[in-house]
């Protein structure tokens, strides 16, 4: 889908923060930030599965950045439609096994005790694309092996022209960035994310724009749909306890019956 905006015709769902702009990933979001909440995941996968967790898959595992807290605890595979961002992961984690794939139709050769499904899961924009996410995990699951995934976004928390903003600095690069949320039509399952992001390199400017199109979904649609994929749902929430992040996150456990 496109939209004519002044003289320039720019697409909807860019996404160019994984292609051309993957490379300010590690800058603006660094592994370590990935810590705290690593280790509750871990905590509640040994806690809910029926099984010994040894193994963990991550769907969606961008630039490896949750990667590199959960390698501690799991002999871990991750999976990415993105070859910029699968470059990234294998970057700062070479032992792990990274492979390309659709987490909504992936199929790899072997089972696991445990998968994720973290962030990457938030764009999958309708309920037929979160389901399919979600029976590839069950699919890669042994019995009584379990997923884990986190509702970040959910529309009755959704806030109409949200704005954030975050300044990082790494050597010589400067990154200024600011994210946007709207939602141009609440009767359906699609909401927008806008990046804007400032660069000064040496003191040279570069501003780059940058649009998402996720999905949005109230959390009753996540419990019928991960039932309705052949898990038995336990929910649990999830607080940073690092200021200023006072969001309470929702998180799914789903259990291999």
């Amino acid at each position: 889908m496109q939209e004519k905006t002044g003289d320039s015709l720019k697409s909807k769902d860019e996404r160019r923060l994984y292609s051309d702009m993957a490379w300010i990933w590690p800058i603006v979001s660094p592994p370590e930030d990935y810590v705290e909440e690593c280790g509750v995941y871990a905590r509640l996968l040994h806690q809910h599965a029926h099984i010994p967790v040894r193994s963990l898959l991550h769907l969606g595992c961008g630039g490896g950045h949750h990667d590199h807290s959960l390698k501690s605890f799991f002999s871990l595979t991750g999976v990415d439609i993105s070859p910029a961002m699968l470059a990234l992961a294998q970057r700062i984690n070479p032992e792990v096994s990274y492979e390309q794939g659709d987490m909504r139709s992936v199929q790899l050769d072997r089972l696991f005790d445990a998968v994720v499904l973290l962030d990457s899961v938030g764009y999958m924009k309708s309920e037929d694309e979160l389901a399919a996410a979600f029976r590839t995990a069950h699919h890669h699951l042994r019995s009584g092996g379990v997923l884990l995934t986190v509702a970040e976004d959910r529309s009755d928390r959704f806030v109409q022209n949200g704005l954030g903003f975050s300044l990082h600095k790494q050597g010589e690069v400067e990154i200024v960035f600011i994210e946007n949320t709207y939602d141009p039509d609440p009767a359906d399952t699609v909401m927008e994310k806008t990046f804007l992001y400032i660069i000064r390199t040496k003191g040279a400017l570069e501003v780059v724009t940058d649009r998402h199109e996720c999905g949005l979904f109230p959390l009753r649609t996540w419990r019928r749909l991960l039932s309705e994929s052949g898990f038995k749902v336990i929910e649990e929430e999830f607080r940073l306890s690092t200021p200023p992040d006072d969001h309470v996150y929702p998180l799914f456990i789903g259990l291999k019956r």
